[in-house]
C-alpha cells in the first residue's frame, strides 16, 4: 500500500513523544496507572485540535489550541482529585471523567461541523492516522515536541526522585513542585503536538514504559531515553501492521486501543491485588 514519504518520521516522532510522555506522568505522579489518554489530556488536546480544524485554522494555530486545551484538561484534573484528597485512584477517575467531558465536546463540534467536508477530515483524524500526513506537518510540531523533550532529558535525574515522594525529593535539594509543573508542560506540549499532527493514538505513553521497565529497572534516568527509542519504535511497527493487515489502512488508534486495553486491565488488577495487601 502505498505511504506518505513522511509517515515514517512521523510515526516515530508520535511514538517518541507519547511513551516520553507516558514515564514522565507517572513518574511525576507516582502512579504507573497514568498516561496522557488516562489523565485526559489527549481527549482535550483532541478538543482543541478539531475546534482548530472547524475554525479552518492553519497548522501552528490547531497546535497552539491543543496544546491549551490539553494542559487545561491536565490542571482541571490535578485540581480535582487534590480537592478529594489527591489519591491515585481518584486521579485516574477524574482524569477519566473530564476526558469523557472533552468526549462530549468533540461531540458537539461533529454536530456542528460541515457533514461534506468538515465532518469526515474530522472523524477520520480523530481515529489516529498518517495516511495524509505531509512533511510540512511532520516540521510543525517537531519542534514543539523537540522542546517537550530537551527540558525532561536534561531533568531525567530530578524527575526520577519525584518518585521517592515529595518529602525525600526536598531532603535532597529539589524542589518537587518545579520539576512537577515543568514535567506536566513539556508532556502535555509532547501530547498535544503529536494529536494535532496525526490524530488521538491512545495507550502509546500507557503500554511501552510498562514494556521496558523490566529491561531499565527502576531508575528513570534510563526509563526516559528507552521510552523515546521504545515509543517510537512501537508506532514504526504499528504502522507497518496498519497497512499490511487490510487493504484499507487501518487507524493507528484503533490497533493501540486493541493492544492497550488489556494491558490498563492488567495493571489496574495488579493494583487492585497491592491496595487488598
Amino acid at each position: 500500500m502505498e505511504h506518505p514519504p513522511a509517515a515514517r518520521p512521523a510515526a516515530a516522532l508520535v511514538g517518541a513523544a507519547l511513551a516520553a510522555a507516558g514515564a514522565c506522568y507517572q513518574s511525576a505522579f507516582r502512579n504507573q496507572l497514568v498516561s496522557p489518554d488516562i489523565l485526559g489530556v489527549s481527549a482535550g488536546a483532541g478538543l482543541g485540535a478539531v475546534l482548530g480544524i472547524y475554525l479552518g485554522l492553519p497548522v501552528l494555530a490547531i497546535q497552539l489550541l491543543g496544546f491549551g486545551t490539553g494542559l487545561a484538561t491536565v490542571g482541571l484534573v490535578i485540581s480535582i482529585s487534590l480537592a478529594m484528597g489527591g489519591a491515585a485512584l481518584v486521579m485516574v477517575l477524574c482524569g477519566i471523567a473530564v476526558g469523557a467531558l472533552a468526549g462530549a465536546g468533540i461531540s458537539l463540534i461533529k454536530l456542528l461541523a460541515d457533514p461534506d467536508n468538515q465532518l469526515p477530515a474530522i472523524t477520520f483524524w480523530l481515529m489516529g492516522s498518517l495516511a495524509g500526513i505531509k512533511r510540512g506537518d511532520v516540521w510543525a510540531a517537531a519542534p514543539a515536541i523537540l522542546a517537550g523533550l530537551v527540558p525532561l532529558m536534561l531533568l531525567r535525574w530530578r524527575i526520577g526522585l519525584l518518585a521517592l515522594g515529595d518529602d525525600e525529593a526536598r531532603s535532597l535539594g529539589i524542589n518537587a513542585g518545579a520539576v512537577r509543573v515543568v514535567v506536566v508542560t513539556a508532556a502535555t506540549l509532547m501530547t498535544a503536538a503529536a494529536v494535532s499532527m496525526a490524530g488521538v493514538i491512545g495507550w502509546v505513553g500507557l503500554m511501552v514504559p510498562h514494556m521496558l521497565r523490566p529491561l531499565t529497572g527502576p531508575r528513570f534516568d534510563r526509563l526516559l531515553p528507552a521510552a523515546i527509542l521504545g515509543g517510537a519504535s512501537f508506532m514504526l511497527l504499528v504502522d507497518l501492521a496498519a497497512r499490511m493487515l487490510a487493504r484499507q489502512e487501518i487507524p493507528l488508534g484503533i490497533l493501540t486501543a486493541v493492544l492497550g486495553a488489556p494491558v490498563f486491565v492488567l495493571l489496574l488488577a495488579r493494583s487492585a491485588a497491592e491496595w487488598r495487601n
